[in-house]
């Protein structure tokens, strides 16, 4: 559906301090004070975390890697910004964090110093926007996603390097639209 959506305004600063590989997927915990507002709604930045292949398809189209901003509001409900990989040129930020990269699952390693959530957003901040659930168990509905309509790049070898972190594909299969109504 085509409609007029309010531009994210990101409120995000330096802190991603530790990077955690739980088995499922690698996850980057970030200190308080980073935060979206949405339609005057803010929801504060708690973790950023992969998936590969991509959990979400653009014009149905895969991509190698997704990065999952998971921001919870006041009440509990949960926003999650998604931004997709294309495989090309370093990503600087992203090397930040893997060189701190757990291979093993249940492994957590301090950063060297704050990541920039920020810095893994595209330079476009269009994005469609859709009522769905968490990707990973319970699968919790009543998320608010916004998946960014740009992507941004992931060199192979840092693909790799996550791929052999987690060992396997930690994508939840593309789920049927059904009544989902998909604003952009």
């Amino acid at each position: 559906t085509e409609g007029k959506l309010d531009p994210i305004l990101f409120n995000y600063v330096r802190a991603g301090t530790s990077v955690l590989n739980n088995g499922h997927t690698i996850q980057v915990d970030y200190e308080k004070n980073s935060s979206v507002s949405i339609n005057q709604h803010s929801f504060e930045l708690k973790q950023f975390h992969f998936h590969a292949p991509s959990e979400n398809h653009i014009n149905g189209k895969s991509f190698p890697m997704e990065v999952h901003f998971v921001h919870a509001d006041k009440k509990g409900n949960l926003a999650v910004i998604a931004v997709m990989f294309e495989e090309g040129k370093l990503h600087t930020e992203l090397a930040k964090v893997w060189k701190h990269l757990p291979m093993r699952a249940g492994n957590k390693n301090q950063l060297q110093t704050k990541v920039s959530a920020s810095a893994l957003l595209p330079a476009k901040k269009d994005y469609y926007r859709f009522n769905g659930s968490l990707t990973t168990p319970p699968c919790t509905e009543g998320v608010w996603w916004l998946v960014m309509k740009d992507s941004t790049s992931v060199s192979t070898g840092q693909l790799k390097k996550f791929i052999q972190a987690i060992k396997h594909s930690n994508n939840r299969p593309i789920q049927a639209t059904n009544a989902r109504m998909i604003v952009k």
